[in-house]
């Protein structure tokens, strides 16, 4: 799995919050795309004009389970063109946000 690894595969943190983010709900996801698109204040205008001129390539004709959306799109090419720092505080925020509404959802499940 060498050559097909995805960008975000080489951090585990990263990776696995953007697993875990790929099977919420779409509203947690559009949450989550809001918190990521705040970095956009954080990265240099060039990597913002690199941003849109991947979004216009894969909007809505790639393979990977965030194009066709392209609020989420954008905020997951915004995160993949931030430093790895940023990426990695980030990811921990956003696994520490998934993993809390996790139990609060499986917190209501039980109250029935």
């Amino acid at each position: 799995m060498t050559d097909g690894r995805r960008w975000y595969d080489k951090d585990p943190v990263l990776k696995e919050a953007l697993d875990l983010l790929r099977l919420q709900t779409d509203e947690t996801k559009a949450e989550a795309a809001d918190y990521i698109m705040k970095l956009q204040e954080q990265v240099a205008a060039d990597v913002i004009e690199h941003l849109y001129e991947t979004i216009a390539k894969y909007q809505g004709k790639g393979n990977r389970w965030y194009d066709n959306d392209p609020v989420m799109m954008k905020a997951i090419e915004m995160l993949r063109l931030a430093p790895p720092k940023m990426q990695r505080i980030a990811a921990l925020k956003l696994l520490l946000v998934l993993e809390q509404k996790s139990s609060e959802g499986l917190e209501n499940l039980n109250k029935d």
